[in-house]
């Protein structure tokens, strides 16, 4: 398990670490952001416009779109590094 620091604001608040766990066997991550209650498994053959779309639609369901999109643009970049 990897954990990030994503350092997004979210209103007054700030959306600090971002826990992402790897399953290269069935080959998807984990991701979750316990602060917001959020989570979401991402395969690794998603394509990544999708996966965009998809985790800011989610994402937005609990923060403001703009912090959404931050942490979408983000998470995006730490799974192709993984």
């Amino acid at each position: 398990m990897k954990i990030r620091k994503a350092n997004v604001h979210n209103g007054n608040e700030l959306i600090t670490n971002v826990y992402i766990y790897e399953n290269k066997k069935q080959e998807f991550s984990l991701i979750a952001i316990p602060e917001i209650e959020w989570s979401t498994t991402v395969q690794y053959e998603e394509e990544r416009g999708l996966l965009k779309s998809r985790l800011i639609d989610s994402l937005s369901q609990r923060v403001p779109v703009e912090t959404a999109e931050e942490l979408a643009n983000k998470m995006i970049h730490w799974v192709g590094e993984m």
